[in-house]
């Protein structure tokens, strides 16, 4: 403990940038717990949607249609307020924003929970970061193709 004292001594403004940096993380997290939003990473989120959280993902229905995440619904988020009930009629049930960098849902977490809803997460990242994790991701036209592949697969040929 006096090897640590006379560090402190002959080092002091390495012990207060030590003590800055941790006053800033702790400071940081306080505001992001007292604000309400929380971010969910990727594995976070895996496990809220294998618990039954709803996902709405809120980039353009062009984007959602290149690739989204299985069984989120597209809502554009200035229809959210008339769409989040068929989402999630129970406003205790998880629900998962994702935009494209995790940024804008930020927004609407605040707004369904100034709503009422309990459990609403940012997806840290937005899809962009789920894409990168190496998670699966379901497009319209991989669906379709999909489909039809299955059904040439029967025929026979004659």
């Amino acid at each position: 403990m006096e090897r640590f004292f006379e560090f402190a001594g002959n080092h002091p403004l390495l012990v207060a940038g030590l003590i800055g940096s941790f006053l800033f993380a702790v400071f940081y997290e306080l505001r992001q717990k007292a604000s309400g939003l929380i971010n969910v990473d990727s594995t976070d989120a895996v496990k809220l949607i294998n618990n039954d959280a709803a996902v709405v993902d809120l980039r353009s229905s062009e984007a959602y249609d290149r690739g989204h995440i299985v069984g989120a619904r597209n809502v554009a988020p200035d229809e959210i307020d008339a769409k989040i009930p068929g989402v999630a009629q129970d406003k205790t049930k998880p629900i998962i924003a994702v935009c494209e960098n995790g940024i804008s849902a930020k927004r609407t977490v605040a707004v369904l929970r100034a709503k009422g809803y309990e459990s609403v997460y940012n997806l840290k990242g937005g899809m962009t970061g789920w894409i990168s994790a190496g998670l699966p991701v379901v497009t319209g036209k991989k669906t379709k193709s999909k489909s039809k592949s299955k059904s040439g697969k029967g025929k026979k040929r004659g």
